[in-house]
């Protein structure tokens, strides 16, 4: 070869791997300014979540304080006038709900923390402009009749909503941007709701995005401090709840501490199992019967009220009341059955409405039943039933939606109780162990899963193809096999995994491991693809 080919052939040697350079360095610096694009879309998310929580409280005070009035007013009314016309207004005001709901936005009911997994793992589109709205509506009218449902779930469905917003209508285009932005409102929506933005960080990380990665970090970090702002300055610098200065229980109750996990830890496959074969019941009816049904839950719920309001609404005054040791043990089996029964038939109802704070106040119940337990077997030691009750809500937290980290954190901002720590640990970990070992799913898992399995595993889209998202659990048939050997069906392609920090682009001999996160891309002829996919994924049944 002549010197002037060689020097030919370096150059354009040289000139490949300069142009590589270039191009990788662009790419770069596009991926550099798409983040700095961000930071200003997630502040705006972080306050219109953060209005949108407080107006969301704002609205529901304002509801119980009318069913209050109206309480007062036929007080002088004699039961046979005035039982008729609460039950009459409440199933008003629930149908109304689930009529909203069924007819407007589906989507929107329950506390759509499901739905909002889906969305972010690929299986299902968000429709904002009618979220939003709906599930605000629907939310007043249904817990303001009384019925056990929270406001967090949906201040967190909410949230996502807005996050998915603001990223639809300042042109982002970028998927992964466009989630964190979504999950980002999520958080938000729960620490403005809860008082608690270390807690509204922590669940997008654990349940939404299950993703420690630094751009999500800080987008959910800066959203649920924002929102949380926005919420104290609108209704205070306090605590979620009231409760007492709780002193460092002694070693000596540490397995107390553990039997109130291991009890939650067997309690929340009883409630999950329980929701879930509710909701089956409830979907082979038609629909003049759920709509009476709701009509007789919310009625029964607004006569409650009159009566016995410990048995109704969100649970925050039997959870006050729990804390401050204030409920007594004889109280504590009809209030732990009666708000179990509502809770599953007012999340059963079809309406916008969330467990988080029923469940917590079942958690409270079942801790201080064990703080009792515990001050009858050492009557001689001091007890705060209290401290006991706040570990309750922990655990119960854990044994139901199976995010211990979470759980933990959360109690800790509604109550400051710091002293609590190390119980609280001891407890969600026995109650996430106990989860773990009964082979049963989290519950907005098995209810995303209930909503696949129900569509046929179909997914929302038309003439495109679709983005999915999703983990490789523990157990998984996928575990240990090559891609080329996982039987996907025709038009399902893995574009990346992601495992312990590294990022790949899979190829066929690409091995599948625990814990890994696949992003695929799912084509409209790919049948049975998604069933395929998440299917591979899962544990497989012991």
């Amino acid at each position: 070869m002549a010197p002037d080919d060689v020097i030919e052939k370096v150059d354009e040697s040289r000139s490949g791997v300069i142009d590589q350079a270039t191009l990788e360095a662009e790419a770069y610096a596009e991926q550099q300014e798409s983040r700095r694009q961000l930071w200003p879309r997630v502040v705006a998310v972080g306050l219109l979540a953060g209005l949108m929580a407080v107006s969301f409280r704002w609205a529901l005070t304002l509801a119980d304080f009318l069913r209050h009035q109206l309480i007062d007013l036929l007080s002088g009314f004699s039961d046979a006038f005035k039982i008729p016309m609460l039950a009459a207004v409440g199933a008003t005001l629930s149908v109304t709900a689930v009529f909203l709901v069924r007819r407007f936005s589906p989507e929107a009911a329950g506390s759509g923390i499901p739905h909002l997994e889906a969305v972010l793992r690929g299986y299902r589109s968000m429709d904002w402009k009618r979220i939003l709205p709906i599930k605000f509506l629907s939310g007043v009218f249904a817990m303001g009749s009384g019925m056990v449902l929270g406001r967090e779930g949906p201040s967190v469905q909410m949230g996502g909503a807005i996050g998915r917003a603001v990223a639809n209508s300042t042109g982002i285009d970028n998927a992964d941007m466009t989630d964190t932005l979504t999950s980002a409102g999520a958080g938000a929506g729960l620490a403005a709701a809860f008082n608690a933005p270390l807690a509204g960080l922590i669940f997008v990380l654990e349940e939404l995005q299950r993703d420690f990665r630094p751009l999500v970090f800080g987008a959910a970090f800066l959203a649920a401090a924002i929102a949380d702002t926005v919420a104290r300055v609108a209704t205070g610098q306090v605590p979620n709840f009231h409760a007492p200065v709780f002193e460092t229980p002694d070693l000596l109750f540490l397995p107390a501490f553990a039997g109130i996990g291991v009890i939650c830890g067997l309690f929340g496959p009883l409630f999950n199992r329980s929701l879930l074969a509710s909701l089956d019941l409830v979907r082979e009816w038609k629909p003049v019967t759920r709509y009476g049904f709701a009509a007789l839950i919310g009625g029964l719920a607004t006569v409650l009220s009159a009566y016995s309001a410990l048995s109704i609404g969100s649970g925050h005054a039997v959870v006050e009341m729990a804390l401050a040791g204030k409920i007594a043990l004889g109280a504590i089996p009809l209030l732990l059955v009666g708000r179990f029964i509502l809770t599953i038939a007012s999340y059963t109802t079809g309406s916008a409405g969330g467990i988080f704070a029923p469940l917590l106040a079942l958690g409270a119940l079942l801790g201080a039943a064990g703080g009792w337990g515990a001050h009858l077997l050492v009557p001689d030691r001091e007890i705060a039933i209290g401290a006991f009750a706040a570990v309750g809500m922990a655990a119960a937290f854990t044994g139901i939606v199976r995010a211990p980290l979470t759980g933990i954190v959360l109690v800790v901002e509604m109550t400051s109780s710091y002293t609590l720590m190390l119980p609280l640990l001891v407890a969600g970990f026995m109650a996430f162990i106990v989860g773990e070992l009964v082979h049963e799913m989290p519950i907005y898992e098995s209810l995303l899963q209930k909503d696949l399995a129900r569509s046929g595993h179909q997914l929302e889209h038309g003439e495109e193809a679709i983005i999915v998202n999703i983990e490789v659990r523990e157990g998984a048939s996928f575990v240990g096999k090559a891609v080329r050997d996982l039987g996907l069906p025709r038009g399902v392609v893995l574009t990346r995994a992601r495992w312990q920090s590294k990022e790949i682009v899979p190829r066929a001999e690409t091995i599948i491991e625990a814990h890994m996160r696949l992003r695929a891309v799912i084509s409209p002829e790919a049948v049975n693809g998604l069933k395929a996919l998440s299917e591979g994924c899962e544990p497989e049944n012991p």
